[in-house]
């Protein structure tokens, strides 16, 4: 089970994440209170093991603007978080996780990107914003799909349901920002307890 911890600030958020075993980690180059500089970033994944991989995550950004961020900042992946279309994908230099809202219609725009690495499915947004809203969608609704290997499951997941929803949706990954925070701020706790809990469901499942 792949983990993904987003809104990546700190080393120290970064270190505790990687030590508990997490696969990537998510650098957040948009409007938002988790959004980092391409020198905070660069600092940061300066110091990951190659086996955790860094994911810029982007809204309806530039092409060239968000290659030549990926580039001085070192990430290993983008993830594309606004309404970009299969074009812009494919315009892209590195390897792409696109976030689709977990909606009938998100999930019929899913064959738009078959070239993804990765295709997060995340509640749908509030009006006039990006990113989930911090609460879980049905996940019934992909009961049935044929890209569970691309699947990173994503929307209110937290250290508490993240088993159930492992259980339920099957997917390849999960993805975590709001879900590991107490008053607005990374837990490491939390975070802890969330990437042993991923883990340890499919651990019980095999």
């Amino acid at each position: 089970m792949l983990v993904k911890i987003c809104g990546i600030t700190s080393p120290e958020i970064a270190q505790v994440s990687v030590h508990a075993g997490a696969d990537f980690l998510g650098f957040v180059f948009a409007k938002s209170k988790r959004e980092v500089s391409i020198n905070q970033a660069r600092e940061i994944i300066a110091t990951l093991p190659d086996h955790v991989k860094s994911v810029g995550v982007f809204v309806n950004k530039d092409v060239q603007e968000i290659e030549e961020i990926a580039q001085e900042a070192g990430l290993d992946f983008i993830q594309l978080h606004g309404e970009e279309s299969a074009q812009v994908v494919s315009q892209l230099t590195y390897p792409v996780i696109k976030s689709l809202p977990g909606t009938e219609e998100g999930l019929k725009k899913t064959a738009q990107y078959d070239a993804v690495s990765y295709l997060l499915m995340d509640s749908p947004p509030l009006p006039h914003a990006h990113g989930g809203n911090g609460t879980t969608f049905n996940w019934s609704i992909l009961n049935g799909i044929d890209f569970s290997d691309k699947l990173i499951l994503a929307g209110g997941l937290t250290p508490e349901n993240v088993a159930e929803a492992i259980k339920q949706v099957n997917p390849i990954g999960v993805d975590v920002s709001s879900g590991v925070e107490t008053n607005g701020k990374k837990d490491l706790d939390k975070i802890k307890s969330f990437i042993h809990a991923a883990k340890r469901t499919v651990e019980r499942n095999q």
